[in-house]
């Protein structure tokens, strides 16, 4: 049976409790604020997240504004686990309600460069699920590859990034990984500017399959970075960013080979047969 968005639910049961509502603005440190729509009940009240992943909650107070609303707010300095986290309004220790989604200010995190000198990059970003219910998606990685440019070539991929919580040294290097773990991975050498990577991604040596982007900012001995673009503004990027894929001939015959993003938005490389 097809989901029923929450809208259209009411739509069809006009005596069904319309949600409370709220919207949320996002600051440049990586900090959410929740304006929560009255919900009309006594009590001290709570702005619950729950992760969908585990078992995590985290509880804000929701105090009021003086325009009618409650507002609770996530500090940058409140730590949320990467996961995707559901928002909930409890008022007086009562059953948790769903919020529904309102408005979102999130001009704030359009080409945001965190500092990282906290040796972590933490973003949030609040969104309306498919069920029209409010989420926030949180990424908590420590260190952080950003892919901030692609360039699409005739026989490969190029990739501009800038990396958070580690210096760069003058033998990292980008490593190109089969996502079944079927065959070896394939070395990029990388071109360091101070924070700033570049590499690019020769198509003709991947076979058909899913290709994982990987960075070692500090060589071989150090740390492995998953590479991804998350500071912006959108929580899902597969149905947003969608790169038009190049005809190349490799090892493997003629295939169709692009970068791709996934469910975590971090950046990866499809390669399928051609015909």
């Amino acid at each position: 049976m097809t989901p029923v968005p929450r809208t259209a639910r009411h739509r069809a049961d006009p005596d069904a409790a319309v949600p409370p509502c709220a919207d949320c603005i996002a600051d440049s440190a990586g900090g959410l604020t929740f304006d929560v729509t009255e919900t009309g009940e006594p009590g001290a009240a709570l702005l619950v997240l729950r992760r969908r992943e585990g078992h995590e909650e985290v509880s804000l107070p929701l105090t009021p504004t003086g325009d009618g609303r409650l507002r609770a707010a996530l500090p940058s300095g409140v730590a949320l686990p990467e996961g995707r986290w559901d928002a909930y309004a409890q008022v007086a220790g009562g059953e948790p309600r769903r919020l529904a989604p309102g408005v979102n200010d999130l001009r704030s995190l359009v080409a945001r460069v965190p500092s990282g000198s906290l040796g972590h990059v933490a973003v949030r970003i609040p969104y309306a699920t498919r069920h029209g219910d409010l989420s926030v998606r949180s990424w908590l990685r420590a260190p952080h590859a950003e892919a901030v440019e692609l360039y699409r070539g005739e026989r490969g991929l190029g990739v501009r990034g800038r990396v958070y919580g580690i210096p760069l040294a003058p033998d990292a290097h980008a490593e190109v990984c089969p996502r079944d773990a079927v065959g070896p991975l394939i070395r990029a050498e990388v071109a360091v500017e101070q924070a700033e990577f570049g590499f690019t991604v020769a198509y003709g040596a991947l076979r058909p399959g899913i290709w994982d982007l990987w960075l070692r900012p500090a060589g071989e001995g150090g740390p492995r970075v998953r590479i991804a673009r998350l500071l912006d503004d959108i929580a899902d990027k597969r149905p947003f960013l969608i790169h038009p894929r190049v005809p190349v001939k490799t090892l493997y015959g003629p295939v169709e080979a692009g970068p791709c993003y996934t469910r975590d938005n971090d950046l990866s490389v499809t390669v399928t047969a051609a015909g």
